[in-house]
């Protein structure tokens, strides 16, 4: 993970082998994964993206897709961007017409850029009895193309499918979450 001069945090996600180009620039897959720890030690919560997608959905406003982080290199348009049982699912259209998103649907093409990365503000974490944040809900501002990942699970082309372990530790996720509610309430 990294921080900007802006309190603005970056997560850094594997597009993997499988990478899903279509159309010569449509591009899908996960930017996050909920219940994985990533290689900063940090754990997002299912929900921690819903207030963030609605208030930009309500203010006409979107995701931004930019190349490594800089915000003077947008590269594309996220069209969809959801929560689904799994984590984040992203789709969108890198736009050749930019000079910036040419280089970066060749990279993808080739194989050479592998990573997705997300940008944002926590608004809300604690940490558990392991050490890690658990990412509640946090402000997403934009999805980028890396080089680098920080959660190698997260990638474009990945599918819906969880593997035993994730589908075990989502399980897990869950049940503490209807925990600590039920703990609330008493």
């Amino acid at each position: 993970m990294m921080t900007s001069d802006y309190g603005l945090e970056i997560k850094f996600c594997r597009l993997g082998e499988d990478i899903a180009v279509t159309d010569g620039c449509r591009i899908e897959g996960y930017a996050s994964l909920f219940g994985i720890t990533d290689h900063g030690g940090d754990v997002v919560v299912r929900g921690a993206y819903a207030k963030s997608l609605a208030r930009l959905k309500a203010q006409g406003r979107a995701v931004k897709m930019l190349w490594q982080h800089d915000p003077g290199q947008p590269i594309g348009v996220w069209d969809e961007i959801a929560e689904d049982g799994r984590g984040l699912r992203v789709k969108g259209r890198i736009l050749t017409e930019v000079d910036k998103g040419r280089e970066a649907a060749a990279l993808i093409a080739a194989g050479a850029i592998d990573g997705l990365s997300i940008g944002y503000r926590t608004v809300t974490a604690e940490k558990d009895a392991k050490g890690q944040r658990l990412l509640r809900e946090v402000e997403l501002w934009e999805v980028s193309l890396v080089t680098f990942p920080m959660l190698p699970e997260a990638r474009v082309g990945a599918k819906g499918d969880l593997p035993a372990d994730a589908a075990l530790r989502e399980l897990a996720a869950v049940f503490e979450d209807a925990r600590r509610m039920l703990a609330g309430r008493h």
